[in-house]
């Protein structure tokens, strides 16, 4: 069933530095597996430091005497639109790499290919909307005084394997806007998606260095961290990496946005239907085969509801559906490589050690003798001061925990280092209300799992540093700076909208 097709990548070889598609400088590649079949899918360039080097170079000089910079907002955003356009006509081929690369089902993929270019679309329109530069009373002596916004500079956009066509978005479409230029930082576990944007980039015409793509591994992408040329990272990943990043960053006062790991909980309340709330929670764990680090992985329910909530969430959990990411009748795809299920196992086995109850799951799936499967797995009466309740484990596993009443709920939900993401389930909004703003976390929705980038995703507390999606993401790509003049200049060169 797993599809066979040409290989939609026509520099897969190389990297994208300046834009020519060059060789790794010493030769060195990296091979990525199908999770599905464990066979090559791809074999990709692996970027040294000396390449990171290059493409840092590359896209300083692209900032410090190229023209995208000095372009117009509407200017960069003409440029924006092609790359929407191009992107739509290549939405087959996203959804083809991504289950090769990280076991995301093929439907799933293809429906969130179709949404990518939106992102393009809608930094655009802030080309217009957005107050890249104001107006201000002033109180210095000046007759003048304006805040406007400027590019932040040279960004690396370091992407993770799980959604790297979405991510790079996040990253790419704000800081394109902005003025930015950008080196592009794959993951060696996927690196499909990042190669195709820089195939997009080229057809789109921008100016050499404005977008730069490297694969490496996690040596040359520290490099890519350290470097002087960088004025800003951008990384989504995991909260130990963010930190090691934040500490090298915090040495040169460079910029850093982080949108980090989860350990989210979802809180119900007493008047919520449990058969109601297990059919939403089991609806979105199979997504990309649990490993988002938003997933919901913590359910919250009084003690005398606990067990009807396990039952009721075991029954839903043995229907999913687990098997080729290219069959439409599958729901859930393998974990994307062989590392990450030794991962999930490992802590499924830390829940059977702690004598938790292992209502579904913990296993492998009997009918599939080959790929990095495992069953979407269920555990009962968790401590919340457990490893599978204060880790994370990125993979379908989740954990009912019992409270004894609606505040242990809210306090245990906020007992965690993380905070990206969380929802409560009631059918009185005032409660619903008033219980999401006694959560700390970044996102929280009502009755399923919800995160809306169109306003901004980001976490509290070890979750992450910063927003992205929104107007929200589009700040932490400019620096404000004041103007105080004696008249008001004849030529801006920014208009200067209404807020």
């Amino acid at each position: 069933m797993t599809q066979q097709r040409e290989l939609p990548l026509k520099h897969a070889d190389r990297l994208f530095i300046g834009g020519e598609w060059t060789p790794a400088a010493d030769g060195g590649t990296i091979d990525v597996i199908a999770p599905a079949t464990e066979e090559l899918f791809v074999r990709v360039a692996a970027a040294g430091e000396s390449d990171i080097d290059r493409a840092v170079a590359a896209a300083r000089a692209a900032f410090d005497t190229g023209p995208w910079p000095r372009m117009s907002h509407v200017e960069r955003a003409g440029y924006m639109r092609k790359i929407a356009e191009l992107l739509d006509q290549r939405a087959p081929d996203v959804a083809y790499i991504w289950p090769n690369e990280m076991g995301i089902t093929h439907a799933l993929a293809t429906a969130h290919s179709a949404s990518v270019s939106g992102l393009y679309k809608y930094y655009a329109g802030l080309s217009t909307r957005f107050p890249f530069e104001e107006e201000h009373r002033t109180f210095s002596g000046a007759k003048v005084g304006l805040l406007v916004r400027e590019p932040v500079g040279v960004v690396g956009a370091i992407i993770p394997w799980n959604g790297p066509i979405s991510l790079i978005a996040f990253k790419l479409a704000p800081a394109l806007i902005a003025g930015c230029t950008v080196v592009i930082k794959a993951s060696p576990e996927a690196p499909g998606h990042a190669l195709l944007m820089a195939e997009i980039a080229e057809a789109a015409g921008l100016p050499p260095g404005v977008i730069n793509v490297v694969t490496a591994d996690r040596g040359p992408s520290e490099a890519l961290v350290r470097h002087p040329g960088i004025d800003k990272i951008s990384f989504t990943g995991s909260s130990a990496a963010g930190k090691n990043i934040a500490a090298i960053l915090g040495g040169r006062m460079a910029r850093y946005t982080m949108e980090l790991g989860g350990k989210s909980a979802a809180v119900i309340l007493d008047d919520y239907d449990v058969e109601t709330a297990a059919r939403s929670l089991a609806a979105f764990a199979p997504d990309m085969t649990g490993q988002v680090c938003a997933s919901l992985t913590r359910v919250v329910v009084s003690r005398h509801r606990h067990d009807a909530m396990l039952d009721a969430l075991a029954a839903a959990f043995r229907d999913i559906r687990v098997g080729d990411p290219f069959d439409p009748a599958s729901q859930m795809g393998p974990l994307a490589t062989a590392r990450q299920r030794d991962r999930v196992e490992g802590y499924i086995a830390k829940g059977r050690a702690d004598g938790f109850t292992l209502a579904a799951g913990g296993g492998r799936p009997a009918h599939l003798n080959r790929g990095w499967y495992v069953e979407p797995t269920l555990f009962g009466h968790v401590d919340n001061g457990s490893a599978i309740a204060r880790e994370e484990i990125f993979g379908p596993v989740l954990s009912v925990i019992p409270a004894a009443d609606e505040a242990e709920a809210v306090a245990i939900a906020n007992d965690s280092p993380f905070g990206l993401n969380a929802s409560v389930f009631t059918g009185d909004i005032d409660r619903a209300y008033a219980v999401s703003r006694e959560l700390r976390s970044g996102t929280v929705g009502h009755n399923a799992v919800r995160m809306d980038f169109s306003i901004a995703f980001g976490g509290f507390k070890e979750s992450g540093v910063g927003r992205e999606g929104g107007i929200e993401g589009l700040r932490p790509y400019l620096e404000t700076k004041t103007l105080l003049l004696d008249a008001m200049p004849s030529h801006r060169a920014i208009a200067a909208p209404a807020a």
